[in-house]
């Protein structure tokens, strides 16, 4: 049987998500994200059901798959933090600064993160960059804001496209921003979560994740956040 590309993603995919169940801790109440390697690290859990007290889950996709496991789902009202909260990345540089929002779950990821007192993600390698920005940048939008947003969008030297067909699990629209090389990320995200009618921006450069973990072709490698 011949090996496809396709194949051997999701090989690094399944690797890494592998690689991030060596932090979960009997007891805990784990922060869990959205995309195709949180997918494959859900998939991973059984051993963990009746050992982990629930999760807080940054989209209905993952609720649903972590409740067809049998993990409760934990309201976020209801805890005062997260010891722990995994997740993807469309992209990642070496400061661990993210673009995220691929999946249309950017802003409860936010919030998820901003929770935590440890954020990992897991990435397969082709995610790994130099600058970000090679990616579409997500920003979530109010509906009626949209062409309000995208002008200005377009000021900053972006190309907003409108992610036509997708309501995120919150109602909004989304922007997909194109033709940007992401220098100084932390900036960028100010400026766009300061535009009217911005719910977020998918940049993770404020909350950027503390430890990343890179799925290769034969191992996991690891990169810690710079203090």
């Amino acid at each position: 049987m011949t090996t496809t590309s396709q194949d051997l993603q999701l090989l690094k995919k399944q690797r890494v998500a592998a690689a991030a169940l060596s932090h979960l801790r009997d007891g805990m109440i784990l922060g869990v994200g959205t995309g195709s390697t949180v997918n494959a690290f859900i998939d991973q859990l059984g051993p963990w059901v009746g050992r982990l007290a629930g999760a807080v889950s940054s989209s209905d996709a993952s609720t649903r798959r972590l409740q067809a496991l049998g993990i409760p789902i934990v309201d976020l009202n209801d805890v005062d933090g997260l010891g722990l909260y995994i997740d993807g990345a469309d992209e990642a540089n070496e400061r661990l600064e993210l673009i995220k929002g691929g999946g249309a779950a950017l802003t409860r990821e936010k919030i998820v993160a901003a929770c935590a007192e440890r954020f990992i993600c897991i990435v397969d390698e082709s995610k790994l960059v130099k600058h970000l920005g090679a990616f579409p940048l997500p920003v979530e939008v109010i509906p009626m804001a949209r062409r309000l947003v995208a002008r200005e969008l377009t000021r900053l030297g972006g190309r907003p496209v409108h992610r036509a067909g997708v309501v995120t699990d919150n109602g909004n629209h989304l922007l997909d921003v194109h033709d940007l090389v992401i220098e100084d990320a932390l900036s960028l995200e100010s400026r766009i979560n300061q535009i009217t009618g911005v719910v977020t921006v998918g940049l993770f450069a404020a909350r950027p994740a503390d430890l990343l973990l890179i799925g290769g072709d034969a191992a996991v490698r690891e990169l810690v956040r710079p203090r």
